[in-house]
């Protein structure tokens, strides 16, 4: 079906989509802001969402709102919530804008990985600004040609299209976790990547590949939870060849499989094989032996991207923020075998 062309511009109005749907600019009104029931048919109402559809129009509210004060809510657009560090990211951002009289909408990729799908598809369209996760960076589409400040979290900062950049030292915690293995003797590594596509996955196998550059190093990936990463990491220390002495993981999750691995091979931990993470959730502190990885400030992370947020709304400038990271050394870290 052909999207008919809007009227005055390219970018479509209230106007257009009212002359698609057959109606007036009143009407359209009333459905776009949910207001319609008992007062226009449903059919109607239907009209106008499909021509709204058509012409990609999306009400342009935030500035308006912004001016007046009256929504004080911004949206953040994380991964599925069943990361338990977005959990914490969405609680720093929650107690920075209860603080400011702000709220905080959450929108969850449904997936748990990847683009988010549009949020201004659903009813909420009054926001004041935006703050995305590198891991949800497509959804920036979704926010082109509105007026919504957006501030991304962990994502390149030299990347356009954002107010302001809020990151974590990835790119550190992987060089301490690397000093720290080759202190012990370590010269075989496998890094059990994520196959999630985000900068900071990126900039953390960057960070390794200079570290441990002249070692032997192989690198495999993984989807973001325990069942693919122990078959990853089991076809992998089974492959032909030496076996790694020790596993480097991008995230707590992917460790917790390569535990299995091991003990799927007659491995064990660290006395075989050392095996760290990244992000220092509770489940780091579960598994036995307890889990050497990097601390990331997730709460901390969340507050700064919900102040630069603000600072941005209120035109003040905001310079890129990084936020240090820690070693968090344990148990399933141990000297090479043989050394």
């Amino acid at each position: 079906m052909q999207t008919p062309e809007p009227l005055g511009g390219t970018r479509p109005t209230s106007r257009d989509v009212a002359r698609v749907a057959g109606v007036s600019q009143a009407t359209v009104s009333l459905v776009l802001g949910d207001k319609w029931r008992g007062r226009v048919s449903e059919r109607t109402a239907g009209a106008v969402r499909e021509a709204a559809r058509e012409l990609g129009y999306r009400p342009n509210l935030a500035a308006r709102n912004l001016r007046l004060g009256r929504t004080r809510t911004a949206l953040l657009v994380v991964p599925a919530l069943t990361n338990e560090f977005f959990a914490h990211v969405y609680t720093g951002a929650a107690a920075a804008a209860a603080r400011h009289g702000f709220g905080v909408v959450l929108y969850p990729s449904p997936d748990g990985v990847g683009p988010a799908r549009d949020p201004f598809a659903s009813a909420q369209a009054a926001l004041d600004g935006v703050i995305a996760s590198s891991m949800a960076t497509d959804a920036l589409e979704a926010f082109r040609g509105t007026d919504l400040p957006l501030v991304m979290l962990d994502s390149d900062p030299a990347g356009t299209g954002a107010a302001a950049h809020v990151n974590l030292d990835v790119a550190d915690g992987m060089r301490r976790v690397t000093e720290h293995l080759l202190g012990l003797g370590h010269r075989r590594f496998l890094h059990l990547a994520s196959a999630a596509p985000s900068w900071t996955f990126d900039a953390r196998a960057e960070a390794l590949a200079r570290a441990l550059r002249g070692t032997d190093v192989r690198t495999v990936r993984s989807a973001l939870n325990v069942a693919d990463a122990r078959e990853a990491a089991a076809r992998a220390l089974a492959a032909p060849g030496p076996r790694p002495t020790a596993v480097v993981c991008d995230d707590d999750i992917l460790a917790a499989g390569v535990y299995k691995a091991a003990r799927r091979l007659g491995l064990h931990v660290p006395e075989d094989l050392s095996v760290t993470g990244f992000d220092d959730m509770a489940l780091a502190t579960v598994v036995e032996p307890e889990l050497t990885t990097v601390r990331l400030p997730a709460e901390e992370f969340g507050r700064r991207g919900m102040e630069a947020l603000l600072a941005v709304l209120a035109g003040e400038p905001h310079r890129p923020d990084t936020l240090p990271v820690a070693l968090v050394p344990r148990g399933s870290s141990g000297p090479a075998p043989g050394s």
